[in-house]
């Protein structure tokens, strides 16, 4: 059932349900931070209606710079602000920023803590027509292993707008990674989100997986739990939306509970979610898991829903690692 401590969204499994892309969120929570301290800023390459920066530049047109397709140029013009009593936000597409322009995140930025944020737009294969050299799948693992570096991955608008706004007074560099397609909204502005707390989404009464996601596709995630729910198989799912600080204490306590894990996410596995998740019950308890996500390819050109279906990144294929991971016990 419903973890009723979160308060999600009542219209969680209703199809008529509002959906929001999270790129929206972080358009949102990027004008509320500026509101609340002047020392907020953006810089942009060139992308500024599609990271959703474009409001920010409105408002607070002083503090908005237009930096041009120069993404590495970008990074570093901002790591001179974050040192300089400014919190500056960088947005372009996941792809050019953290792809284009890694080399200046982790020596201008992550090298000397400066207190920048990096929105990683339309990651993941849901971009879809775009095809693969637009569809960022190795972004987590990326800026996972950087030093200094925060990563978190806001599973829908309203907890992307909370994310973006909790990166503000977080000191040191933030990835934040958004999503172009509309997904469901199925947090509400009661949900918890505390920068490296997981929350459990969904409990059932006698759990036998722990699933971990993170991102949009977590909705598929409740869906698929609720479907194994009905067939007797019961889950714990948990909202992983801080990627790193990872909340390893919860993930190992809630592994003992279930003795099998399931990870998902709309990124290669390796080096992802998955990967941190596995390195944590490595170290803090060992126990089979199965792995959800891209597994060592590239996307292709097509809707997002084609892609995921191919990708095996469906409700249905969460159900299938599921059964699997069960028989490993």
């Amino acid at each position: 059932m419903i973890n009723p401590d979160v308060k999600l969204n009542k219209k969680l499994f209703d199809k008529r349900a509002d959906q929001k892309a999270t790129r929206d969120g972080f358009g949102e929570g990027l004008v509320e931070a500026g509101k609340i301290d002047p020392a907020v800023v953006a810089l942009c390459a060139d992308v500024t209606e599609s990271t959703r920066t474009e409001e920010f530049s409105k408002k607070f047109p002083e503090r908005f710079f237009e930096m041009g397709v120069a993404e590495q140029n970008m990074a570093s013009v901002a790591a001179g602000l974050g040192v300089s009593g400014k919190i500056p936000y960088i947005s372009s597409y996941a792809v050019f920023s953290p792809g284009r322009n890694y080399e200046q995140i982790r020596t201008t930025i992550a090298y000397n803590d400066s207190n920048v944020k990096i929105a990683g737009h339309h990651a993941g294969i849901s971009t879809g027509p775009d095809g693969a050299t637009h569809q960022a799948t190795e972004d987590i693992a990326i800026m996972r292993a950087m030093p200094n570096m925060k990563v978190f991955v806001p599973c829908d608008a309203i907890e992307a707008k909370k994310a973006t706004m909790a990166a503000a007074k977080i000191w040191g560099p933030v990835y934040l990674r958004f999503q172009r397609e509309k997904t469901p909204i199925f947090t509400t502005e009661d949900t918890p989100f505390s920068p490296g707390n997981a929350e459990i989404f969904w409990q059932s009464r006698s759990p036998q997986v722990l699933i971990i996601g993170c991102g949009p596709i977590l909705y598929d995630a409740i869906v698929a739990a609720k479907e194994l729910d009905e067939n007797g198989i019961g889950s714990i799912v948990l909202n992983c939306h801080t990627i790193k600080p990872l909340d390893e204490d919860k993930i190992a306590e809630l592994a003992k509970k279930c003795g099998a894990v399931v990870t998902v996410e709309e990124h290669q596995i390796t080096g992802g979610l998955g990967g941190a998740v596995a390195e944590a019950l490595a170290k803090n308890y060992p126990a089979p898991v199965e792995f959800v996500g891209m597994q060592d390819v590239f996307g292709e050109s097509g809707t997002a829903k084609e892609l995921m279906d191919k990708f095996n990144l469906e409700a249905k294929d969460i159900k299938t690692a599921v059964k699997k991971v069960i028989k490993r016990k």
